[in-house]
């Protein structure tokens, strides 16, 4: 498989200044674009990807980390979505183990008859997974309750349900999907973006790419063109047709990482309706524990979202009412914030917390095909759907989607490598594997297209996201290990080092600090 070592990275733009022509382009290297790349080239198409930063950089390395069903929209009534969702579950369980396993979920309740519904629907979400069940689920008097969860606050509740779904690691599933979709012969690049949708007598006929360390732009033609950018898949087709009308409604999602003193044992709990309508979580992640989400309407879409005003707090406070011990706004080790690509539905008129995450396919007058909307789970679904409409809108042969029972490529995660190399800078400590070491960077450079340190830190290993203070601290050490490996300048370094230094300090002071109100549209 080719990747970012520099000699990797050269051959990967030797293959794509040798390339003229694909039968199909895909923009964005997210969970849907990755997907859409893998089922192509595994269905036997020619595919060039493009990112325009890092892979699973946006929204696909910032989800609350599970792999479920909804239990909240099988109680808004959309059973389809539901049991597509717990589907493509057990196909994830079967084709990806390393990086999806089941999580035992405790739903608490304040009285017997609560306790009995929570029973009701939790057994008939249960049932409709079918086959890929988990085991079903079981009901908890007080005493279950303390021992499943005995950091709980437990005055006044009655016992509750126990359930299982799912949890992976969001960033280590895109990098599996990238690693296999390149061994089935896709052309990907990272930090290579769409510059232009080539469109000649009203139709789509290819890209120009314009990859971002040399500048150099590729003219690509295409016979079609998936659009597969997430919550900025609004932006690309009004590239293609300036009077698309939007069809996204973007929703913020603000997570908080703290240490598992406070939730101890290796239960998540979740509570399936707070006062404000959204679910809240607190899940066991890494070592650490997630607490989240909010749900917050916003009609931009900034490469880097800050928590708006009282997100952070209404976390703290939630959690401050479930919990013996919550964590204090200086405990919180990371915060980090993600944007859902909600469809549209201005008749529902409601908060985002009631929107579906559904999906849809689109395919415009000038054949851009577009996915718009959905989540992780359904990621392979929704790349099958799109493949299946750029085929039609391309007149490529028509074959069946593999990819259901298709295996992903793992590599070597982090934390595997054996005898690795402590990284200078490192605090005394910390949970094995939090950090990589100077091996498991050289291999992420090498092997998994890393191009910068907020690559490796990010999302090679997931150290911003549950301890930026400990990820700033082996920066400058990571930053030799680039610079030695992709030949940097000394000025190039400290400008990058310095780049990162600003963002793991954004990551820690969220918890400190509030931003405004979104912005309206």
């Amino acid at each position: 498989m080719e990747a970012a070592h520099p000699h990797a990275r050269a051959r990967l733009l030797g293959r794509l200044a040798d390339t003229r022509a694909v039968d199909v382009v895909v923009v964005g290297g997210g969970a849907t674009g990755l997907g859409c790349a893998l089922d192509a080239a595994a269905r036997g198409h020619s595919v060039l990807l493009v990112e325009a930063h890092d892979f699973a950089a946006g929204t696909s390395s910032r989800s609350t980390k599970l792999i479920h069903g909804g239990v909240r929209y099988l109680a808004q009534g959309r059973i389809g979505l539901v049991r597509e969702a717990l589907r493509e579950r057990g196909h994830l369980l079967r084709n990806v183990p390393a990086l999806v396993h089941p999580l035992r979920f405790v739903v608490p309740a304040r009285t017997l008859a609560e306790r009995l519904l929570l029973r009701m629907g939790l057994g008939a979400y249960e049932a409709l997974a079918g086959a890929d069940g988990l085991g079903g689920c079981r009901m908890l008097d007080a005493a279950g309750l303390r021992a499943a969860l005995p950091g709980l606050r437990d005055e006044g509740l009655r016992g509750g349900v126990a359930f299982h779904d799912a949890q992976f690691d969001d960033a280590g599933l895109a990098l599996a999907l990238a690693r296999t979709a390149s061994g089935h012969g896709a052309l990907l690049l990272n930090h290579c973006a769409a510059h232009e949708l080539v469109v000649e007598a009203g139709r789509l006929r290819g890209v120009v790419v314009r990859e971002a360390e040399g500048g150099r732009a590729y003219r690509i033609a295409a016979r079609a063109v998936i659009n597969a950018t997430g919550v900025w898949g609004d932006t690309l087709r009004r590239r293609a047709d300036p009077a698309a009308r939007p069809l996204l409604r973007p929703s913020q999602g603000v997570h908080l990482v703290v240490d598992a003193d406070c939730l101890p044992g290796g239960d998540a709990l979740l509570v399936p309706r707070m006062p404000d309508g959204r679910v809240l979580f607190m899940i066991p992640w890494c070592g650490k524990v997630l607490i989240g989400t909010t749900d917050t309407p916003r009609a931009d879409a900034p490469d880097e979202p800050e928590p708006l005003a009282g997100e952070v707090d209404d976390l703290l406070t939630a959690a401050a009412c479930w919990l013996r011990h919550p964590p204090a706004r200086d405990a919180v080790r990371s915060v980090f914030v993600g944007l859902r690509p909600l469809l549209s539905a201005e008749e529902d008129g409601g908060a985002s917390s009631r929107v579906s995450r559904e999906h849809r396919i689109e395919v415009s007058a000038q054949g851009l095909v577009s996915v718009l909307g959905g989540k992780w789970t359904t990621y392979r679904a929704m790349a099958e759907q799109a493949v299946d409409a750029a085929e039609a809108v391309g007149r490529l042969t028509r074959r069946n989607s593999p990819t259901a029972a298709l295996a992903l490529d793992c590599g070597v995660r982090v934390g595997e490598e054996q005898g690795d190399d402590i990284l200078p800078g490192a605090p005394r400590g910390l949970l094995p594997g939090l950090l990589p070491g100077a091996a498991a960077v050289r291999r992420a450079l090498r092997e998994d297209f890393a191009l910068s340190i907020e690559d490796v830190l990010a999302r090679r290993s997931r150290a911003l996201f549950l301890d930026a203070a400990a990820a700033a601290a082996v920066a400058p050490a990571v930053a030799d290990l680039v610079a030695d490996e992709l030949g940097w300048s000394a000025p190039r370094r400290e400008a990058e080092l310095a780049a990162f230094l600003g963002l793991a300090g954004r990551y820690r002071a969220r918890s400190r600090s509030t931003a405004s109100s979104p912005p309206s549209g």
